[in-house]
Protein backbone atom coordinates (compact mmCIF):
# COMPACT_ATOMS: atom_id res chain seq x y z
CA UNK A 1 0.00 0.00 0.00
CA UNK A 2 1.36 3.34 -1.47
CA UNK A 3 -1.13 5.62 0.85
CA UNK A 4 -2.77 6.68 -2.17
CA UNK A 5 -6.06 5.89 -2.85
CA UNK A 6 -7.51 5.96 -6.09
CA UNK A 7 -10.96 7.39 -6.46
CA UNK A 8 -13.48 4.88 -8.21
CA UNK A 9 -15.03 5.68 -10.99
CA UNK A 10 -18.97 6.08 -11.55
CA UNK A 11 -20.43 2.42 -11.89
CA UNK A 12 -21.23 1.91 -15.12
CA UNK A 13 -24.44 -0.56 -15.32
CA UNK A 14 -23.52 -2.60 -17.75
CA UNK A 15 -20.58 -3.82 -15.64
CA UNK A 16 -20.56 -7.06 -14.09
CA UNK A 17 -20.94 -5.67 -10.54
CA UNK A 18 -24.15 -4.33 -11.66
CA UNK A 19 -26.12 -7.12 -13.00
CA UNK A 20 -29.75 -5.72 -11.65
CA UNK A 21 -29.14 -2.69 -12.93
CA UNK A 22 -28.68 -4.50 -16.62
CA UNK A 23 -30.91 -6.96 -15.32
CA UNK A 24 -33.74 -4.60 -14.89
CA UNK A 25 -33.40 -2.25 -18.20
CA UNK A 26 -32.86 -5.05 -20.16
CA UNK A 27 -35.93 -6.56 -18.97
CA UNK A 28 -37.39 -3.23 -19.84
CA UNK A 29 -35.93 -3.24 -23.44
CA UNK A 30 -37.41 -6.84 -24.05
CA UNK A 31 -40.86 -6.11 -22.89
CA UNK A 32 -40.62 -3.54 -25.02
CA UNK A 33 -39.39 -5.17 -28.05
CA UNK A 34 -42.15 -8.11 -27.49
CA UNK A 35 -44.61 -5.63 -27.91
CA UNK A 36 -43.86 -4.95 -31.67
CA UNK A 37 -46.15 -6.19 -33.84
CA UNK A 38 -45.35 -8.42 -36.57
CA UNK A 39 -44.91 -6.55 -39.75
CA UNK A 40 -44.03 -3.14 -37.39
CA UNK A 41 -40.49 -1.40 -36.35
CA UNK A 42 -39.27 0.56 -33.73
CA UNK A 43 -36.10 2.74 -33.31
CA UNK A 44 -33.67 2.50 -30.76
CA UNK A 45 -34.34 5.64 -29.56
CA UNK A 46 -38.52 4.99 -29.67
CA UNK A 47 -37.66 2.38 -27.24
CA UNK A 48 -35.03 4.43 -24.97
CA UNK A 49 -38.27 7.04 -24.83
CA UNK A 50 -40.03 4.28 -23.69
CA UNK A 51 -37.73 3.07 -21.22
CA UNK A 52 -35.77 5.70 -19.88
CA UNK A 53 -32.79 5.57 -21.13
CA UNK A 54 -30.39 6.28 -23.95
CA UNK A 55 -30.72 4.71 -28.04
CA UNK A 56 -27.19 3.63 -26.97
CA UNK A 57 -28.01 1.72 -24.08
CA UNK A 58 -30.91 0.17 -25.62
CA UNK A 59 -28.55 -0.70 -28.87
CA UNK A 60 -26.28 -2.23 -25.76
CA UNK A 61 -28.77 -4.57 -24.36
CA UNK A 62 -30.14 -5.46 -28.31
CA UNK A 63 -26.56 -6.35 -29.04
CA UNK A 64 -25.90 -8.67 -25.75
CA UNK A 65 -29.49 -9.98 -25.08
CA UNK A 66 -31.50 -8.98 -29.17
CA UNK A 67 -31.59 -13.04 -29.62
CA UNK A 68 -34.61 -12.87 -26.65
CA UNK A 69 -36.72 -10.80 -28.49
CA UNK A 70 -37.63 -9.86 -32.09
CA UNK A 71 -34.50 -8.27 -32.51
CA UNK A 72 -35.32 -7.57 -36.20
CA UNK A 73 -37.85 -5.08 -35.81
CA UNK A 74 -35.42 -2.54 -34.06
CA UNK A 75 -34.12 0.00 -36.48
CA UNK A 76 -31.52 3.48 -36.69
CA UNK A 77 -33.38 6.79 -36.37
CA UNK A 78 -32.94 6.84 -40.04
CA UNK A 79 -34.59 3.23 -40.77
CA UNK A 80 -32.00 1.41 -41.72
CA UNK A 81 -30.44 -1.64 -40.18
CA UNK A 82 -26.87 -2.23 -38.56
CA UNK A 83 -24.28 -3.06 -40.99
CA UNK A 84 -23.48 -6.23 -39.09
CA UNK A 85 -26.86 -7.82 -39.19
CA UNK A 86 -28.61 -5.89 -42.46
CA UNK A 87 -28.66 -8.86 -44.66
CA UNK A 88 -30.46 -11.18 -42.34
CA UNK A 89 -32.77 -7.97 -41.02
CA UNK A 90 -34.11 -7.19 -44.34
CA UNK A 91 -34.92 -10.63 -44.74
CA UNK A 92 -36.84 -10.82 -41.69
CA UNK A 93 -38.58 -7.59 -42.33
CA UNK A 94 -39.73 -7.90 -46.14
CA UNK A 95 -40.74 -11.40 -44.94
CA UNK A 96 -43.80 -9.39 -42.17
CA UNK A 97 -44.03 -7.07 -45.20
CA UNK A 98 -42.55 -4.38 -43.85
CA UNK A 99 -42.51 -1.47 -46.11
CA UNK A 100 -39.42 -0.01 -47.23
CA UNK A 101 -38.36 2.77 -49.24
CA UNK A 102 -35.40 2.67 -51.60
CA UNK A 103 -33.51 -0.08 -51.18
CA UNK A 104 -33.14 -1.10 -47.55
CA UNK A 105 -34.66 1.47 -45.31
CA UNK A 106 -37.92 1.28 -43.72
CA UNK A 107 -40.55 3.52 -44.13
CA UNK A 108 -40.84 4.49 -40.90
CA UNK A 109 -43.67 6.38 -41.46
CA UNK A 110 -45.53 3.49 -42.72
CA UNK A 111 -44.17 0.88 -40.45
CA UNK A 112 -43.17 2.28 -37.10
CA UNK A 113 -45.05 1.05 -34.35
CA UNK A 114 -46.26 3.47 -31.21
CA UNK A 115 -46.99 1.75 -28.20
CA UNK A 116 -50.75 1.87 -27.15
CA UNK A 117 -51.89 2.43 -30.93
Amino acid sequence: NTGTSMARPPRDPFDAGAPRALDALARRVLDVVDAIPRGRVMTYGDIAACVGCGPRQVARVMSERGDEAPWWRVLRADGTCAPEVRARQVRRLRAEAVTFRGGDRVDLRASRHTPGD
